[in-house]
């Protein structure tokens, strides 16, 4: 994972009040995409902003673009879910949650 950074931002719009919530989350990527992982699964409010409004920002490491967000399906996609959980254990030696795909848009 050389040259990437350690952290991304994520900008969600509040699925209550439509306000922008930024967090800063390690990430990874693949394929172009950026993968991270909810701790607290479903319970994470940004989890819960995204499920509502998929189109959210990103900052990594150059100016922000922005992408759409999505939950995989771990059981359905399970090659997927393995490659980007190693890439997490690699990357940060942790790996365990829900897994959420940013994939920039145009």
């Amino acid at each position: 994972m050389t040259g990437e950074g350690e952290f991304l931002c994520l900008t969600s719009k509040g699925r209550r009040t439509g306000l922008p919530r930024e967090i800063e989350i390690w990430f990874t990527r693949r394929n172009g995409r950026y993968y991270v992982i909810a701790e607290h699964g479903e319970r994470a409010q940004w989890v819960r902003n995204l499920r509502a409004n998929a189109s959210v920002r990103v900052r990594a490491a150059g100016p922000a673009f922005a992408a759409r967000a999505r939950v995989v399906d771990a059981a359905a996609e399970q090659a997927l879910a393995s490659e980007v959980q190693a890439r997490s254990q690699e990357k940060y030696g942790w790996s365990d949650g829900l897994i959420v795909e940013l994939e920039p848009e145009g």
